[in-house]
């Protein structure tokens, strides 16, 4: 089975001067044990993070460290890594063992790992500046939509209710309908003296950091 990488270069718009280097990045060790991607993975995932982090100091210079840790973590973790990979089918350019045969899937770790080896492949080919701007436009959504955003809201209640009322708020579950693969729960938060704030969402999780939000832009 030949690969085109051309397909891959015209997703992420540029063209390798080094197509070896290319290709030895989405190796995956079971397919070749000497030439493979394991060490460009661990130069693509400090590249990740080097970008990652510059990006969130720059969108965030006063936010508390802990929070930006928390939104970094989010960003460059697997299971993110595997959700980029995926956007632009990196599992069709990658070369493993099971290559030939059809009907076994490629592992999502591997995946994740081969999309920090491409990261580390595009820096050694392209330089720091071109790699930096690829990751920006990958990751542009999920900077945008991450979900520590929706845990920071928690998080400040949390704190705000210490500071002042030195408790912590209280989560209350009202009810949960819909059908049971598209579930819907209702959940109220109050703090000392104050009301019951309800908000919705498709898990406990997602109501209470709604509810929680809710309740921050009412006090």
């Amino acid at each position: 089975m030949k690969i085109n990488y051309s397909i891959l270069e015209k997703k992420l718009s540029l063209k390798f001067k080094n197509k070896d280097l290319l290709i030895k990045s989405l190796t995956h060790k079971s397919y070749n044990k000497l030439i493979n991607n394991e060490k460009i993975e661990f130069l693509g995932d400090r590249v990740l993070g080097l970008v990652i982090a510059k990006k969130l100091l720059e969108i965030y210079p006063n936010e508390k460290e802990g929070i930006i840790d928390k939104k970094f973590a989010s960003l460059v973790n697997k299971k993110t890594c595997l959700a980029i990979a995926k956007n632009i089918q990196l599992e069709k350019f990658i070369l493993t063992f099971n290559l030939q045969r059809k009907n076994l899937k490629i592992e999502d770790k591997v995946i994740a790992d081969s999309c920090e080896a491409l990261i580390g492949a595009i820096y050694l080919d392209k330089g720091f500046s071109v790699v930096e701007k690829i990751i920006l436009e990958l990751w542009k959504k999920k900077i945008k939509e991450s979900i520590i955003t929706e845990i920071d809201a928690k998080t400040k209640l949390q704190e705000f209710s210490l500071k002042k009322f030195k408790k912590l708020p209280t989560y209350k579950f009202i009810s949960s309908s819909g059908p049971r693969h598209k579930p819907m729960f209702k959940v109220g938060v109050k703090l000392q003296n104050s009301k019951l704030y309800i908000a919705e969402g498709s898990s406990k999780k997602d109501a209470e950091q709604n509810a929680a939000i809710i309740c921050l832009n009412n006090i």
